[in-house]
């Protein structure tokens, strides 16, 4: 095996938020990890060839997160490069990555200073909807607002409080799981499948417009202090428009467990792709956040077609 061997580390939303309609914002890339510990920022946006052939069978640890501050929190390698025990980490980055500790801060959990520093800044809930209909409640601190949701894959989403740290917010959270029934997660799998026939965006729409203006009107009358209620609305990148409009589009024919893979991709919603593979005019659906904790080869390689189209049609 020749070239340079990378661990993925999944799919990131960075930089600033879309200034409005018919403006992408962010710049989505796949980020890759060198033998060296150095990273690579392999660009998703649309057009972009990707290329790749999977190396491991299994997967590897990424390591584990130490938040230094609410700006900054260093990304620690794993020691051993062990396979990944518990989804993309071994057993002692788990214990070890700060960020598990966010979900039982609001419980009365104790967190190191710098996590501490992280969740008192302010943070925001919002109501997210996906091409299926799908809707979650979910927090974001104000630096990310916008990122989180692009990373969602969310095609309509409102924000419906300001909560003056990340204690208040998740309880806010919790609250509206318990008394309006919104789930706080949404499957990955859900979301690819929900791409390949999509509702259309007024259904969409008026679907979270109506659970957010529900849970505006639950958070009125709750007596949690340390928040106010916000009637804001999330502006998505404009280039996810591609994988929401009523084309025909397929599930990529091939698992991304191993093999070569080579596409162009046309849009990116979350970790979800449209992907063009050469010789045919269909389009496909690729869940590139398959890919992390797996370890690639960059390529010249093409997708194989699927042998019968017909039978995509």
């Amino acid at each position: 095996m020749t070239g340079t061997r990378y661990l993925v580390h999944g799919v990131f939303w960075d930089g600033q938020p879309a200034p409005g309609r018919g403006h992408d914002g962010g710049a989505p890339v796949m980020r890759l990890q060198s033998p060296s510990g150095d990273f690579l920022q392999l660009s998703l946006q649309p057009g972009a060839r990707l290329g790749f052939q999977i190396v491991e069978q299994f997967r590897s640890c990424l390591g584990h997160l130490r938040v230094q501050s609410s700006v900054r929190r260093d990304h620690i390698l794993c020691s051993t490069g062990a396979p990944a025990a518990r989804g993309k980490q071994c057993e002692r980055c788990f214990m070890l990555d700060e960020s598990r500790l966010i979900h039982d801060f609001h419980r009365g959990g104790r967190v190191p200073p710098g996590l501490l520093d992280y969740l008192m800044q302010e943070h925001w809930l919002y109501v997210a909807t996906f091409a299926g209909g799908s809707t979650k409640v979910g927090t974001a601190s104000g630096p990310r607002k916008w990122n989180r949701l692009a990373e969602q894959g969310a095609v309509v989403a409102r924000y419906v409080a300001r909560a003056q740290d990340g204690r208040v917010v998740r309880i806010l959270e919790d609250l509206v799981t318990a008394e309006a029934g919104l789930t706080q997660q949404v499957r990955s799998a859900a979301k690819t499948e929900a791409l390949l026939q999509p509702l259309g965006e007024a259904e969409l729409d008026a679907l979270n417009a109506g659970h957010a203006g529900s849970v505006r009107g639950l958070l009125a009358r709750t007596a949690v202090e340390g928040f106010t209620v916000a009637d804001e609305q999330w502006i998505r990148p404009e280039q996810t428009s591609t994988l929401y409009s009523p084309a025909a589009r397929h599930a990529y024919p091939h698992p991304l467990d191993n093999g070569r893979h080579g596409f162009d991709i046309a849009a990116l919603s979350g970790t979800n792709a449209l992907a063009r593979l050469d010789g045919t005019d269909a389009a496909f659906v690729v869940n590139l956040g398959h890919l992390a904790a797996r370890t690639i080869v960059l390529g010249d390689f093409a997708s194989p077609v699927p042998a019968v189209q017909e039978s995509l049609f």
